[in-house]
């Protein structure tokens, strides 16, 4: 699990750099590596389903395998919005630059300090690092609420840059998602910590 998060982590910040600097190279390799992130997550369901059936766990560890078949889903799912914000990576690569990218990478940067920060929570069983973590979501929520006022204003002001603006929202939104799934990941290290289950910080997305 912490591999394929590993995995995740790079996949997103490789997906901002293609994006930052044009690289349609490294865009393409983000979307080709998409690939292993899933596989990754399907060997590592494997290996759970496995445990479950041979070594009978119960209570605690059983909470750990449970936890984990529902973490690597969110990690799955992040891996292919790093891979959407490397395709608009590709689809922006021969245009001006709308703006420079400022905001965009601020909330890239809080998406994996937040993810980083899930994953020591689980490995700790820190239920209380995880709720820290998910108020760090109202950090991207805001950013994201910036980046769509500012581009909104490029579209109104002119509209030939609706194309590249609409692009660099969904770019934004991706962002945002990886942050929201975060939050599933600390719910279920809360999960697996005191055995209750729960929504940590609802998103207004």
């Amino acid at each position: 699990m912490l591999v394929l998060a590993g995995m995740v982590e790079a996949a997103i910040e490789r997906g901002i750099e293609a994006l930052k600097n044009r690289d349609v190279e490294l865009a393409r390799q983000i979307i080709a590596d998409d690939l292993k992130i899933n596989r990754k997550r399907y060997d590592t369901e494997e290996k759970c389903l496995e445990l479950i059936a041979t070594q009978q766990p119960l209570a605690s560890d059983l909470r750990t395998i449970v936890a984990v078949l529902y973490i690597i889903v969110d990690l799955e799912r992040m891996g292919d919005h790093a891979e959407g914000i490397a395709k608009i990576a590709l689809m922006l690569a021969d245009e001006p630059p709308l703006k420079p990218y400022i905001d965009i990478p601020r909330m890239a940067e809080v998406a994996i300090r937040m993810l980083m920060g899930s994953l020591e929570a689980f490995k700790n069983r820190d239920a209380d690092r995880a709720r820290a973590v998910c108020n760090e979501d109202d950090e991207v929520d805001a950013l994201y609420d910036q980046v769509y006022r500012e581009l909104l204003t490029y579209m109104l002001s002119d509209p030939k840059t609706t194309e590249r603006a609409t692009h660099l929202i969904w770019v934004a939104h991706n962002l945002e998602r990886i942050a929201d799934r975060v939050t599933n990941i600390c719910e279920r290290v809360v999960y697996l910590v005191e055995g209750t289950t729960g929504e940590l910080n609802v998103s207004k997305y």
